[in-house]
């Protein structure tokens, strides 16, 4: 690795939005930690693909739901590359369908630790790294929202929707509090993409199903909101801090 090559942490970067974000930052010119929470495989294959076309990667396991997780994969980083660059804030969990009035204590606990509070601590430990008031040289940072904050998803996931409405207000805030610190804090909120997350939360039909409803009459790609991230991410978007871009497909 040159002393110039940049570095991108991609948390979730094992499959789905976070693997193309992980190969279109290697082609790029990052160098790329994949983070993975349990599909060892899935991440090797990712940084097998980046290392196959010339690019330096290595894979990092790490719950973002576990605080202790979250520093040894910033600590990972910090000694295979030494440096931080871009970050982005991918990681994140949905439950099966339900109704606000039949969801438990354990599900909304669940929920907020991995999409809110694990959210904070990756954005807190990558501004320790990029801030210039902490000694750093800048950076950038894009957090996965979702067109679900803006559409609250009654009857399915008002609770994820509800994780992802205080994404949108962790990129506001903080694009203004580390602006002047050399820290760009974007957000991308896809609408209905093609990914595994679906199947996850006992919906794998959902994309067929919502097809018609969708504006463009066809979901997203990984690879098009991947497009979009590496896009915030670059010198490229240097006059854009605290933005939320919709790739929703015009929902």
């Amino acid at each position: 690795m040159s002393a110039t090559q940049k570095v991108l942490l991609v948390t979730g970067g094992s499959r789905g939005i976070g693997a193309a974000t992980c190969r279109l930052g290697a082609k790029a010119g990052y160098s790329v930690a994949v983070n993975y929470v349990s599909n060892q495989a899935a991440a090797d294959a990712v940084v097998d693909e980046i290392k196959a076309g010339g690019g330096q990667a290595f894979a990092v396991r790490g719950d973002v739901g576990v605080e202790a997780d979250i520093l040894a994969m910033f600590g990972a980083v910090d000694r295979v590359f030494g440096r931080l660059d871009a970050f982005v804030n991918n990681a994140g969990i949905v439950d099966v369908k339900s109704r606000v009035d039949e969801m438990d204590v354990a599900r909304l606990e669940r929920m907020m630790r991995v999409n809110v509070t694990g959210s904070f601590l990756c954005a807190r430990e990558a501004v320790k790294r990029m801030s210039t008031r902490h000694g750093g040289k800048g950076g950038a940072i894009v957090n996965l929202s979702s067109a679900a904050a803006r559409l609250g998803a009654p009857g399915e996931y008002v609770d994820y929707a509800a994780s992802k409405g205080a994404i949108d207000t962790l990129t506001i805030g903080l694009a203004r509090e580390v602006v002047s610190e050399g820290i760009r804090v974007n957000a991308v909120s896809p609408g209905i993409t093609e990914t595994e997350i679906h199947a996850s939360g006992g919906q794998p039909d959902r994309v067929e199903r919502m097809r018609d409803l969708l504006p463009m009459k066809r979901a997203g790609t990984s690879e098009e909101v991947a497009s979009a991230v590496l896009y915030l991410l670059s010198d490229a978007a240097s006059y854009i801090t605290g933005a939320i871009l919709n790739v929703s497909g015009g929902r």
